[in-house]
């Protein structure tokens, strides 16, 4: 794991995981609670109800078996940052209702502006680069396959 020069005993990059488990985002705030920090900010990407004007009813996210190490090298590129102090990411697989939580960032910097814009940046990255693809079933019986790298 990454370390600050002159940081505390914990790594940079505190949670990195994906997993078919709902995801916590208290879990993720609390693992870039960090003292230095004047900015935390913390992501949630969630399941919506419409896209594109179609009633989405269930979601299905699949990853491929090297999403995890994927995941933990953007997180290692994002960590690196100086302004970084404290970095956590998850994506969870699996059928997803209306409402869950797919992905949580959480990002902790000096200032908030830094976490503001690291984590619209990790976000961004997380979503291009990440071998997961997602299978979105609508009310009429017909479903599609997104987000395929």
């Amino acid at each position: 794991m990454t370390r600050k020069p002159g940081s505390e005993v914990d790594p940079v990059v505190r949670l990195v995981q994906v997993s078919n488990e709902p995801l916590s985002v208290e879990l993720h705030e609390a693992a870039v609670d960090h003292a230095g920090a004047g900015g935390r900010v913390v992501f949630c990407g969630v399941v919506r109800e419409v896209d594109h004007g179609r009633r989405v009813v269930e979601l299905e996210y699949q990853g491929h078996p090297s999403a995890q190490a994927v995941l933990a090298s953007i997180a290692d590129e994002f960590a690196a940052s100086p302004d970084v102090l404290a970095l956590a990411v998850s994506h969870r697989v699996g059928v997803l209702e209306i409402g869950d939580v797919a992905l949580v960032a959480a990002v902790a910097t000096a200032h908030r502006r830094e976490a503001f814009e690291i984590c619209a940046r990790f976000v961004d990255e997380v979503k291009h680069r990440l071998p997961i693809w997602k299978r979105q079933v609508f009310d009429d019986g017909t479903d599609e396959w997104v987000n395929c790298p």
